[in-house]
């Protein structure tokens, strides 16, 4: 019986791992004894399953086999999907009042614009299909779902939007509202000391509605924000009286969380000069306000406490080039 179940485990193991592992060849030769065969298929299990963990929770974890198969084994190959970091808590955003790590992770995420260009384009049905849907501050569904969807998977929220949604708590944050909410905001306003005006707000809803999923982005992920702004762009932020904006938040987290990135709604850095561009309102939810394009140039060229729109797009189209990160209505050229 013994065996007979060694020949068993030793047939498992060839059909699972030989594609791993050729040397499961010699557990079924005839030369070996019962005893030898067994800590052969022991040994196997182990490094199978070391190497297992390995790739699960390693960022990269291909570049261990290089040295075996050479510079062009990729992790394209038998793990494709591994380099995705499927399980990692994103320290830089905490919940309220646990104060836990946000841990969401997607294989697609749809990202949707505040912007008028979601307006017509009928992309609703396409937006609800994705797993994960994000939106930003207080764009409403209701209303325009032929355009921009239904559901709602994530919100990003700037700390000047927060009393947006408290004037619709039970909406936003009632118990039939699953959406995972991240708040960004300076150190000033989101501090924890009973000072921090917004967050104080964001614990009183979070006492009032227990099962709502709040976060905020902690000072050093803000800290970390800036570095990135100065590096792309070689500008200090706050020298440069600059504000980032939620989409830089909201493609920060999204390179962090989503394997892969669509984004509807935007416009590219070049689509104002362009002649014959659409004309569209800053928000879609805004009929009759100040027309995009104008407000992208308005806060582009304000010396002091401006939304660096035009410049974030042309980050945004670098990154572009290396994540997976798709532009829809309007399109990027991406040269």
């Amino acid at each position: 019986i013994l065996q007979q179940n060694n020949r068993n485990l030793c047939r498992y193991i060839y059909m699972s791992f030989l594609p791993v592992c050729p040397c499961v060849w010699f557990c079924l030769m005839p030369g070996f004894s019962s005893q030898k065969k067994s800590i052969i298929a022991t040994s196997l299990i182990v490094a199978v399953s070391l190497f297992v963990v390995v790739v699960n929770f390693s960022e990269k974890p291909y570049f261990l086999l290089q040295p075996v198969f050479g510079q062009t084994f990729s992790s394209h190959w038998i793990f494709s999907k591994q380099s995705y970091k499927a399980f990692k808590p994103h320290l830089g955003y905490v919940s309220i009042p646990k104060q836990e790590p946000l841990k969401l992770n997607c294989e697609l995420c749809s990202i949707v614009s505040s912007s008028g260009q979601m307006l017509g384009q009928a992309a609703g049905a396409q937006i609800d299909r994705s797993p994960c849907i994000w939106r930003m501050n207080n764009a409403p569904t209701r209303g325009f779902e032929n355009d921009v969807g239904r559901r709602t998977t994530l919100r990003v929220v700037s700390h000047t939007s927060v009393p947006l949604l408290l004037q619709k708590p039970q909406h936003f944050f009632g118990q039939a509202n699953d959406t995972v909410y991240v708040v960004w905001g300076p150190l000033r306003n989101m501090r924890k000391d009973g000072k921090g005006i917004v967050y104080n707000m964001l614990r009183q809803a979070s006492e009032n509605y227990p099962h709502a999923r709040i976060y905020v982005t902690t000072e050093d992920r803000m800290n970390y924000c800036d570095m990135v702004f100065k590096k792309e762009t070689g500008k200090d932020r706050i020298q440069s009286g600059s504000y980032l904006s939620t989409g830089w938040f909201t493609l920060i987290l999204a390179m962090d969380m989503c394997k892969e990135i669509h984004i509807y709604g935007m416009i590219n850095d070049t689509y104002c000069k362009t002649e014959g561009y659409r004309k569209v309102p800053y928000h879609y939810y805004e009929a009759g306000s100040r027309d995009e394009c104008a407000e992208y140039q308005l806060h582009e060229s304000a010396p002091y406490g401006g939304h660096r729109f035009i410049t974030e797009k042309s980050v945004f189209a670098k990154w572009a080039k290396t994540h997976s990160i798709k532009f829809f209505n309007p399109p990027w050229q991406l040269s």
